[in-house]
This record gives C-alpha cells, sequence and structure tokens, in this order.
C-alpha cells in the first residue's frame, strides 16, 4: 500500500511541476520519499526534487537531492547534470566540472553536455586567473597605503580600489587570506583620516555575508576599539564605522541570508555572546562623556534597527528584555539630558529624538503586562529618584525625562504625568526666572497636551502661563516654543469643528505668527522648524489650511526647509503633517446616520465637519499645492536618509502623493516632476497602509500614463511588485481596478514586462477578477488577460489540461457588455493564433461556441466584429475538419454577407478579413466562386 501510495504521489508532482508548481510538486515528492524504501524510486524521487530545487533557486537543497539520488546509483546522468547545475551557482566551479565530465563521458554525443564542459573550463579558467591577479594587486595596494611617501592621488586610488575589492566576495576572502586582517590593523594605527576611513570601509566588505570573517573581524579589531572609532567627531567617520558594525551584527545573527560557501558550511559558531557584548558597548556609549553626539546617535541607531524584534510574530523578545534589565536607565538618562546645563552629554540635534524612539519601540516590542509594568517601574523610579527640593537642575533633568517619553510610547508617558508633583512642577517651571527652566516646561507642555483629556486640563492650567511667557519673554526659542504649545492645545479638537479650544480668530492669529516667522529667513532654522510644527496642528482647522495654501512664499519657505541638505526628523514629519492637514488625505471614520441620530438622541457629542473641510475646497487647495511645486518638495524628502525618513513619515508622504494623484489631469505634472520615480521606494518599504497608499497612486500613474516617461529606465519593472500587491481581496475596489488598469498598460509595453506580471504572481489574481460580479473589475481583468495572453508562458497556462481558463474567455465573449465582449474577443483571437490545439480546445469547452462566434462575427460594434472574424479565420485554417464544421453552420451565410460589403475606411479590416476567411474556404475547395 505504502509503495502504490508512493507512486501515486510521484505522478502527482510530476503534474505540479509541468503546471509550473514547484512548491506543490516539492511537497508530493517529499512525502513519497516517506514511504518507500525501493531504491530505484528513492533516486527517481531525489532527482525530481533536485530538478524542483533548480526551478526555485533552492541550489543547496538540489546539490543535496541529486547528491543521494548519485549515492543510489553513480550513472544517474540526470542527477548528476542537476547536480552540476546546482554547483555552478554555488560557484563551486571545480566540482561542478568534474559532473559534467562525468555525463559527457557517459554520452559522448550530448552537445549540451558538452557546451556545458565548455563553459566551466573558461569560467574556471577565467577564475584562475582573476585570483592570481587578485593577491598581486591586494598586496601592492597595501604597499601604496602603508607608503609614507606615497602621492595623494595613488592613495586615494589604492584605498578606494581596496574598498571595491572587499565588496566582491572573491575579493574579501583573498584579502583575509593575504595577511589583510594585519595590515588593515596597520592602517587603523596610522591615525591619518583617510586611511582608517579606508581601512574600515575595507573592512564592513569583508563582513557582509560572511560569518566566519566578521567573527574573526571582531575578535582581531576588538569591540572595545570599534565603539571608540565610533565616538569621535567625524560624522564621515562615525557612520562608516556604524556601517561596519551593522555588518558584523547582520552577519552574526544570520541576517544576511545570502548562501555560505566553502569551508564555513562546517563551522557552528555560538555568536549569542558576541552579539550581548556588542549591545553591552553600545549601551556604555549612550553615558559616556568621551562619546561625541555623532557617535552617541550611531550607537541609538544601532540599538533601534538590532534589538526590538523586526516581525512582532517572532516569539523571541529576549534582545529587548536584556536591554530593559541593563540599559533602560542609560537610555533616559540620554533622554533626560538638557543642553543648556554644564552637565549635559555631547548631543547633536536628533540625539534625544532617536533615545525617544528607541523607548518607544522597546515598548512597543514588550509582550505582555508584567513585562510592560515592569518597564513603567524602572522609568518611574528613575524620575522620582531624579527630582530633588535643594537642585533645580534635577528636577529640570526629570521634566526633560518625562517629556522624552511623550515623545515615545504616549500612554507610559501619560502614566508618569500622574506622578506626585510632575504636572506642579511643570506649571511652576513655566513661572521661573530661569530661561533653561521655561523652555524645558513648554517643552513638556507641548508633548503633554497631545490627548483631549490632558489637553483640557492644561487648557484650564497652563494657558495663562504660555500666554504670559509668549508675552513676557525676550528669548526668540522660548517665544516660538510658547506659540507651539498654544498651537497644540488650539487643535486639540483635531478636526471637529464643533470643538474648538478657543475662540474664533485665535486660531487663525496663531497660524498668522508662524506663518510670519517660517518666511524670516533671518531666525535660525532649529527655532524655524518649530513653526512648521505649530502649522502641523493648526492645519486641521481649515481656515488655516485654506489661508496657509493661498500664502505662496510661506509655502515655498517650508518646501526649502524639507528640501535642506542636512533636514532633521521632526522637520520632515511636521511638513509631512501640515500637506497632509491641507489635503486632507488622512482617514476619516465614516459616518453613519443612524447612529447620529442615537448620538443626538442621547445627548453625545457628534462630530461636525467644516465647510471648508468639502471636496471642492480640498481640490482647489490641492490644485494651489501643485502650482507652488509640492511634488519636487516631496520628491527631495523621499530621497532623504533613512534615519532621518522614518516609515511614520513615509507613510505621510504616500498620503499626500494619493491626494494630489486623485485628479487624472494633475498626473501628468506630478510625473513630470518626478513624482512617479518617488513614489517606488514609499511603495516597497515603510509601513503597511504607507505601502499600499503609494502602491495606489503609483497605480493611478500607471493607469494613465507612457510607462517610459513615468518609469524611465529599468524602474518600470520595480513598479509592478507594489500593483500586484493590490490585487488582493482586503484591498478595495477602487483600488483592484486602478491596479488592474496599471497592468494593462504595463503589459502591452513589452514581452519582458508581461515575464515580469507572471513571475509575481499575478495571474491567478487577474484570473480572480474575471469571474468578478463587479462589471468595471472584470472587464479590467479580462482588458489585462486580453495583453498577458501574447506571452508564450501564458499560453502554456491555457494549454494545460485541467483549467477553465479558456471556458471563461469564451463564455466572456457571449456577455452583453461590449467593452468586456472586445477584451475577451482580443484575448481569444491572440490565443486561437497562437496554437492550433486552442482551437480545438475551443470547440470543446462549451456547447455555446458556434453560436458565441457567431454573435462576434455579426457584432454592431466594428473592433469586436473584426476580432471575431479573426476567431473564425484561427479556426478555418487550424484544420479542415473543424473548418468544414464551421462551413455547414450558419457562419458561412454570415461570412458571405459582410464579405459582400462595400470595404469603407471604417471597415476595411472586417471586410478584408471576412473575405480572407472566404478564400480559405475556397483553398479547402468548400465553397466555389460564381463567375
Amino acid at each position: 500500500m505504502a509503495e502504490a501510495e508512493a507512486m501515486q504521489l510521484k505522478e502527482e508532482g510530476n503534474q505540479h511541476f509541468q503546471l509550473q508548481d514547484y512548491k506543490a510538486a516539492t511537497k508530493s515528492y517529499s512525502q513519497a520519499l516517506k514511504l518507500t524504501k525501493d531504491k530505484a524510486l528513492l533516486a527517481t524521487l531525489y532527482r525530481n526534487r533536485a530538478a524542483c530545487g533548480l526551478k526555485t533557486e533552492s541550489y543547496v537543497q538540489a546539490a543535496s537531492d541529486a547528491s543521494r539520488a548519485i549515492d543510489i546509483n553513480s550513472s544517474d546522468i540526470k542527477a548528476l547534470y542537476r547536480r552540476c547545475q546546482a554547483l555552478e551557482h554555488l560557484g563551486k566551479l571545480d566540482q561542478a566540472f568534474k559532473d559534467v565530465q562525468r555525463c559527457a563521458t557517459l554520452e559522448p554525443q550530448n552537445q549540451s553536455f558538452q557546451e556545458t564542459l565548455r563553459r566551466l573550463n573558461t569560467s574556471i579558467q577565467e577564475k584562475l586567473r582573476v585570483q592570481f591577479s587578485t593577491d598581486s594587486r591586494v598586496q601592492t595596494m597595501f604597499e601604496i597605503l602603508l607608503d609614507r611617501n606615497s602621492e595623494a592621488d595613488k592613495l586615494e586610488k589604492a584605498a578606494n580600489n581596496l574598498i571595491v575589492l572587499s565588496r566582491e566576495e572573491a575579493g574579501a576572502e583573498r584579502i583575509f587570506q593575504n595577511n589583510g586582517m594585519a595590515l588593515l590593523m596597520q592602517l587603523l594605527d596610522t591615525k591619518r583620516p583617510e586611511l582608517m576611513l579606508a581601512a574600515v570601509r575595507t573592512l564592513s566588505g569583508m563582513c557582509s555575508s560572511h560569518r566566519a570573517r566578521a567573527t574573526a573581524i571582531l575578535h582581531a579589531v576588538r569591540i572595545d576599539r570599534i565603539c571608540s572609532l565610533m565616538a569621535v567627531e567625524s560624522e564621515e567617520m562615525s557612520l562608516a564605522v556604524c556601517n561596519l558594525l551593522q555588518a558584523i551584527i547582520d552577519a552574526l545573527s544570520d541576517e544576511d541570508k545570502q548562501e555560505h560557501r566553502g569551508k564555513e558550511e562546517a563551522l557552528v559558531l555560538d555568536s549569542k555572546k558576541d552579539l550581548k557584548q556588542i549591545t553591552n558597548h553600545l549601551l556604555d556609549m549612550l553615558v559616556s562623556k568621551k562619546v561625541s553626539g555623532q557617535g552617541r546617535d550611531q550607537a541609538l541607531n544601532l540599538l533601534n534597527k538590532n534589538v526590538p524584534r523586526k516581525d512582532l510574530a517572532i516569539h523571541d523578545n529576549s534582545r529587548t528584555i536584556y536591554v530593559v534589565d541593563n540599559g533602560l536607565r542609560k537610555i533616559l538618562k540620554v533622554v533626560g539630558q538638557v543642553p543648556d546645563l554644564p552637565s549635559c552629554l555631547p548631543l547633536t540635534d536628533n540625539t534625544r529624538m532617536l533615545a525617544s524612539i528607541l523607548i518607544n519601540k522597546l515598548y512597543d516590542d514588550l509582550r505582555c503586562d508584567p513585562e510592560r509594568d515592569h518597564f513603567r517601574k524602572i522609568c518611574e523610579e528613575y524620575i522620582t529618584g531624579t527630582f530633588d527640593p535643594q537642585d533645580m537642575d534635577k528636577n529640570v533633568i526629570a521634566i526633560q525625562t518625562v517629556s522624552g517619553i511623550l515623545q515615545g510610547p504616549f500612554d507610559l508617558g501619560n502614566q508618569l504625568l500622574g506622578l506626585k508633583g510632575v504636572m506642579e512642577m511643570m506649571v511652576a517651571l513655566c513661572g521661573s526666572e530661569r530661561e533653561t527652566d521655561q523652555l524645558v516646561a513648554v517643552e513638556a507642555l507641548i508633548h503633554a497636551s497631545t490627548k483631549l483629556s490632558r489637553a483640557t486640563f492644561i487648557i484650564t492650567n497652563g494657558v495663562s502661563l504660555l500666554k504670559e511667557i509668549y508675552k513676557t519673554t525676550k528669548n526668540e526659542k522660548i517665544k516660538i516654543r510658547a506659540l507651539v504649545g498654544l498651537c497644540k492645545l488650539g487643535s486639540a479638537g483635531g478636526t471637529d469643528y464643533a470643538l474648538r479650544q478657543f475662540a474664533e480668530g485665535s486660531t487663525e492669529k496663531l497660524a498668522k505668527q508662524c506663518r510670519k516667522w517660517l518666511c524670516n529667513a533671518s531666525i535660525d532654522t532649529r527655532t524655524r522648524k518649530w513653526a512648521v510644527e505649530g502649522l502641523a496642528y493648526l492645519t486641521l482647522d481649515a481656515d488655516v489650511k485654506d489661508d496657509f495654501v493661498q500664502d505662496i512664499p510661506a509655502l515655498q519657505a517650508m518646501f526649502e526647509l524639507a528640501k535642506a541638505s542636512t533636514p532633521d526628523k521632526t522637520i520632515l514629519y511636521s511638513v509631512a503633517t501640515t500637506l497632509v492637514n491641507c489635503t486632507n488625505s488622512y482617514d476619516v471614520k465614516e459616518v453613519i446616520p443612524e447612529l447620529v441620530q442615537l448620538a443626538k438622541f442621547s445627548k453625545q457629542h457628534v462630530p461636525e465637519e467644516h465647510p471648508k473641510d468639502k471636496k471642492d475646497f480640498v481640490d482647489m487647495r490641492v490644485k494651489r499645492l501643485l502650482k507652488a511645486g509640492v511634488t519636487s518638495a516631496l520628491v527631495c524628502m523621499v530621497k532623504a536618509d533613512n534615519a532621518i525618513l522614518t516609515d511614520q513619515t513615509k507613510e505621510l508622504l504616500a498620503r499626500v502623493f494619493l491626494a494630489l494623484c486623485d485628479n487624472p489631469k494633475d498626473r501628468g505634472t506630478i510625473v513630470a516632476q518626478g513624482g512617479g520615480k518617488a513614489l517606488i521606494p514609499l511603495a516597497l518599504e515603510g509601513t503597511d497602509v504607507g505601502k499600499v497608499k503609494a502602491a495606489h497612486a503609483l497605480a493611478k500613474i500607471a493607469a494613465v500614463s507612457n510607462p517610459d516617461i513615468a518609469f524611465p529606465g529599468e524602474r518600470v519593472y520595480e513598479v509592478v511588485r507594489p500593483l500586484v500587491s493590490l490585487l488582493n481581496t482586503q484591498r478595495d475596489g477602487l483600488q483592484n481596478y486602478e491596479a488592474l488598469l496599471g497592468l494593462t498598460n504595463l503589459s502591452g509595453r513589452s514581452d519582458k514586462l508581461r515575464k515580469k506580471i507572471f513571475k509575481e504572481k499575478a495571474l491567478p489574481d487577474i484570473e480572480n477578477y474575471m469571474f468578478e460580479n463587479h462589471d468595471q473589475l472584470r472587464q479590467a481583468a479580462t482588458e489585462c488577460m486580453c495583453n498577458m495572453v501574447v506571452n508564450k508562458e501564458v499560453q502554456e497556462r491555457f494549454l494545460a489540461d485541467g483549467n477553465d481558463r479558456l471556458k471563461l474567455v469564451v463564455l466572456l465573449c457571449g456577455e452583453d457588455d461590449d467593452k468586456l465582449q472586445n477584451a475577451a474577443a482580443g484575448a481569444l483571437a491572440m490565443l486561437t493564433a497562437s496554437h492550433k490545439k486552442l482551437c480545438f480546445k475551443m470547440t470543446e469547452v462549451t456547447t455555446q461556441w458556434l453560436e458565441i462566434l457567431q454573435r462576434l462575427c455579426l457584432h454592431d460594434r466594428l473592433s469586436v466584429q473584426h476580432r471575431g472574424l479573426v476567431i473564425a479565420y484561427n479556426l478555418l485554417a487550424a484544420d479542415a475538419e473543424l473548418a468544414k464544421k464551421l462551413v455547414e453552420s450558419e457562419l458561412l451565410e454570415i461570412l458571405t454577407v459582410v464579405g459582400k460589403q462595400e470595404p469603407d475606411e471604417k471597415r476595411a479590416a472586417v471586410v478584408q478579413t471576412a473575405r480572407e476567411c472566404l478564400v480559405k474556404c475556397m483553398d479547402y475547395g468548400f465553397i466555389k466562386p460564381v463567375s
């Protein structure tokens, strides 16, 4: 029984393989392997599974399976050749050569074996040549770099060549084997910045994708030395060392999914101890006075990237628990730094924000309430332990810490605001005469007033203080922060027109002051950034956003700030938030009339829409933003460094792009200013919502634009995946429809694009939408399929037995919708022209095929009629018997009537095709011409 079942599973696997479903085929072969002990069958199953491995690019598995088949039968020529192919892809050319040599000995006449033998021989010779030349090049480079008398341009060239060489697997291995580590350590000891930088970048290249080399480098250079190099003032050096550490961490934690080759496969390296050591040193860097602001930022970036889980589905959060227990107090110390106090650590503008982000990520990575309670207790103990009635500096640090936590996990910050004395101390600091105290207190009030309930408390207690500070202070920094505090409190009701916190006109006055500061180029950038943040809150008010988009100088000043070469995280986020508010691209809850009535009856508050938030006003604002050059500003923002451009900011930018693309007339302007290219990275990286919004915007552009202009060069192939991701039942109908339109446009451009769409597994989704009840979705899917059937791989799907693909297309030709019929008839015409087998298959899939064909040939719409006549011609040309069946039906009469018509300009193609059909009938001798 088991053997019979194994045979059946083998046959199933073969069928799956023919249908190109390699995963299912692998599964069938694997199940069969468990059931049989028959050696011949085992060899066949391993050999077949190796073929699946080659198709799915699982080369290690393919080589292993082929080897097992060879162990059973050493002359199994198919297994030998498959192992040869797998080994070639794995870079083991010498072993691959031996296998194909054996194949050629067994079958000397096989041209394929002879060709592979020649190709591998050439590749091995080239590899040896490169290897020997690489050794000498490496030696020469180090001689130039370590010679104190070398000329500057030679030094620079040698350093760059070494870096490039280290990024190639063969080059990195040659440097490592040729005493490269000792020589690189000598470069680090020279204390010459350009040589040290070259050494660090070379080490980075050598570490990436190779666990054994990364471990050796970490132990040779030592983590304390690596961290001391990252702690320097030079931003370039600090970033290079950060990249080196990231490459080491990736290699040690197997983040690099590339196949390891050669001897390393036999090594089992336990890297947990090394990773823990790196984490400890990074945490120590956070509180060291010897570390520069740049170094502290890079340490925070590394912790942010590597400690929290990348996917919450992974159960293990031990890294986060370790950092909370051993480093949370150190992170809180960074968050609580006050730049104007003498005890402050060296910081950059971004340091405290990065620490807040780290706290937020750590808190989000906790799995249960006890873990969160422990986290909260550490924060509470740290803050209450910092308060000191005798030392005002310590109190300021405590409030600054709360302010930093409020910028991270807000719920935790809200709980800390409830600690005894925190709110009172904030209010007391507002009244202090010392400007540092006022600055910290105002910022803390701003961050504390995010929640409406908390803002209401502050409105009653803090507004008068903020107004007093705003009127009396002469320090511009404090003045603008007090203004932002008032802006935030004024917008606490969000877009709800009925929940205005301040008197009528107050928010407009605040916004006017913000715009005034924004346009004042003499004020420093950091202070102007606060003006943008104020507008980010105030533009929730429709009156404010309407005034703002009419103020072209203020808009352009904001765009220039966003385009600046070194923007910080908060300014990009604030600009993006302001634009989201101006374009109304935030999520709006659907108002259900019945619930509104119920709320009114129970005297509950019902949100009201501002009159200027209606569609006409929004469209007008979008037009003004486009005219002011918003697209070029967005394109610059998208190009910002990933450390600055957070996933949340990417989502906001995607929302703005989607709102701008709403009107088809505006899409040409967006494409002309580079918007199409800028959307691709947004659709591939970021939050799930952001990727969907960006993909939808791409679909809108792809549907109506020339892809060669919108996405020049190779970029057009990157557009396919985001569009395919929208063909999902979780997406709404409009997203499905516009994605199908975009794919239709792309699939009409070239066969290479059709192959890409097919490779992204879009075909099953397109077929599903051809079954949809929704007319427009079904039509769009059929039009897309009409373009896709030109591709040979798609045609093979239609040729395969046991599916209803062709039947569906034939039945769609019989629908009443002209556009749907046109697309389906086009697909059927292409298919019947490509394969005679499909002509026969068409007559078998449904009994209605002839009636449908006759309806197409008599159709009122000329394009549908023409496609119907082309199908008739394809069937006539396929086979004499099939032609006879058609001639014996009413189709001959239809062809005669159409063929006798006078061919005017519009009907020329239709009449000509009908006449070609009649000529074909005459060729068969079924009809004779009338003399």
